[in-house]
């Protein structure tokens, strides 16, 4: 059995509902932190779930947020200086990280209210979060606004990126599952996760072959 829920019944929910509904209707998602810092050096830290890769060459990823009525610190740092980072959340972190989401004054750094630890390497601009295993730093370089909605989408280039030793294949593959990294769904659950598999090259006429028998 299956409940069937229409189009019409989704626009006459109540907010909060709709809200979980959709939002956990993707599935599994990247959950991360942006580290960010303006140019009076006050820094910001938020949690994103909408993490999208847009393209290999160049390495680009993208943001979804919503600019709102409300101060978007995040969007306005990343506007102002073009640098940011992205840092994988892992199972000692995901409550700090999840308390990022409150809504601070702009005055009142999300890595001091959290307890969690800036970490600067090589001259970059914007702070890595120290207790995260998988870090990349972003330079800003497009923002497409999405009318239908009122949203931006935020677009970086990788500059440079941060991974544990052992997490490192030789064909370049990271396994992040070693490296600890959740996964989320939703607004407010938060998952780790379990390999089943990794697949060969998809081709026509060959079946996949398992990865890790080899």
């Amino acid at each position: 059995m299956q409940i069937h829920i229409s189009n019409s019944d989704i626009s006459s929910m109540e907010k909060l509902y709709r809200i979980n509904l959709i939002n956990s209707l993707s599935g599994f998602k990247s959950v991360c932190l942006i580290g960010t810092k303006n140019n009076d050096n006050q820094t910001n830290l938020s949690i994103i779930s909408s993490l999208i890769h847009i393209g290999s060459n160049p390495a680009l990823f993208g943001i979804i947020i919503r600019p709102g009525v409300v101060e978007r610190h995040t969007l306005e740092n990343i506007l102002e200086t073009k640098y940011y980072t992205i840092n994988h959340i892992n199972e000692t972190i995901y409550k700090q990280a999840h308390q990022t989401s409150a809504r601070y004054p702009r005055d009142i750094s999300e890595f001091d209210a959290t307890g969690l630890e800036t970490e600067y390497k090589n001259d970059f601009q914007a702070p890595f979060v120290k207790e995260s295993h998988i870090q990349f730093s972003l330079e800003f370089k497009q923002k497409i606004e999405i009318e239908i909605n009122n949203t931006l989408l935020i677009i970086g280039e990788v500059k440079d990126i941060y991974i544990p030793n052992d997490s490192l294949f030789d064909d370049g593959f990271i396994d992040i599952e070693k490296a600890k990294t959740i996964t989320c769904s939703g607004l407010d659950s938060y998952h780790i996760t379990k390999k089943i598999d990794r697949l060969s090259y998809a081709k026509t006429n060959k079946e996949p072959i398992s990865l890790l028998l080899n």
